[in-house]
């Protein structure tokens, strides 16, 4: 256990500890207004071998969707719709796709249906927040869960069986509007908003355009000046984006998973001077109440005094101490070197915390 404790939180510290590389503008930020859209149905999932649904609103459903293709079912009459399941689609429309694009799509069960696996979906209208039609759903769905279940009522569930997927399942009818050609400005917004890094993505830009290109608005957003016409700045565009520059390096922080025994370490994490005991040491107190009696002529009164006795047992305890500025890349060494467990190395890291000898916060999930 100790082994691959050791081998885990050298890996990671490996790798949060290796210097920030230079890294391109797209990869770091986004630009306003670029952005997908989220879009959401409802329809019908047909042809099931049994395993749909005998629900109210399902037996609606169905009735409206017979009635749209001029099939009226006798009032009060009660289908039989085994093979049929009311389901919820939703889908991502990219940034600036087209009428005629097709898109992915995700069918999940509403109802009490048991699994989707071998169903098509009906012609689904799919909306946005706005009300629009944006897209229109149908296709044969990809179920990779399954389920089966015995007579005595035993059941196997593997992955989920009542939500599917359907590649290029709908097709794009509506395109969303962008801000991406308004203004003389577009605006950077860092996916980690960081003053450093967004003074830095500035004089980066500044230092390739020239002066008073790019000017932070705040932690998270640069704004920069852009041409007008459409074509000229995409290609502007496509330039700024591959630029690269040095982002600042992430706060100091410690990540425990008390779950999993996982930490994480941030390689600027430091120690303050701090003295830590590990291991089997023992502190027990005893109160032993002593009578003092004074002097006949003293004059004084009868006192009872509490004798106290502290018994520390050093047994296979350890001690370390830190002086200042030593990484905790050398604490996890040092207790490892000793034997200790992972749940050693979080107590002893929180410890530390509560003690105020760690630069950095501490994040326990």
């Amino acid at each position: 256990m100790r082994t691959i404790f050791t081998v885990v939180i050298l890996i990671l510290l490996l790798l949060v500890s290796v210097s920030v590389d230079a890294a391109r503008i797209k990869d770091v930020a986004d630009i306003e207004g670029v952005r997908s859209n989220q879009l959401v149905g409802y329809g019908l999932v047909v042809g099931l071998p049994g395993t749909g649904e005998q629900s109210t609103f399902t037996e609606q459903s169905f009735r409206t969707m017979l009635a749209n293709f001029g099939i009226n079912l006798p009032a009060g009459s009660r289908t039989q719709i085994k093979n049929v399941a009311a389901v919820a689609i939703h889908a991502e429309l990219p940034a600036f796709a087209k009428p005629g694009q097709t898109i992915d799509i995700t069918v999940s069960s509403v109802g009490s249906a048991k699994s989707l696996r071998g169903g098509t979906l009906l012609q689904t209208f799919l909306t946005g927040l706005d009300g629009n039609v944006y897209a229109v759903a149908q296709g044969s769905l990809i179920v990779s869960g399954l389920g089966a279940e015995g007579l005595d009522g035993s059941r196997i569930l593997v992955n989920t069986p009542t939500v599917g997927r359907i590649p290029n399942g709908a097709v794009v009818e509506r395109e969303v509007e962008s801000p991406f050609g308004n203004g003389d400005f577009i605006t950077f917004n860092l996916k980690r908003p960081d003053f450093t890094t967004a003074k830095r993505l500035a004089e980066a830009i500044n230092g390739f355009m020239g002066p008073e290109t790019a000017f932070s608005l705040d932690a998270s957003s640069v704004k920069v000046r852009a041409p007008r016409d459409i074509s000229q700045r995409v290609s502007y565009l496509s330039t700024l984006e591959n630029l690269t520059f040095q982002p600042a390096d992430q706060s100091a922080k410690i990540i425990i998973n008390s779950r999993t025994g996982t930490i994480v370490i941030g390689k600027d994490v430091r120690l303050f001077p701090a003295a830590v005991s590990h291991g089997g040491l023992t502190v027990s107190i005893e109160e032993n109440p002593i009578v003092v009696q004074p002097n006949a002529l003293a004059g004084g009164d009868t006192a009872v005094v509490q004798d106290s006795i502290i018994n520390v047992n050093p047994e296979n305890s350890r001690m370390f101490k830190f002086d200042p500025g030593v990484t905790l890349d050398e604490l996890v060494r040092t207790v490892n070197a000793v034997g200790a467990a992972p749940g050693d190395l979080m107590a002893i890291l929180e410890a530390l915390k509560e003690a105020g000898a760690i630069h950095g916060e501490l994040v326990v999930i």
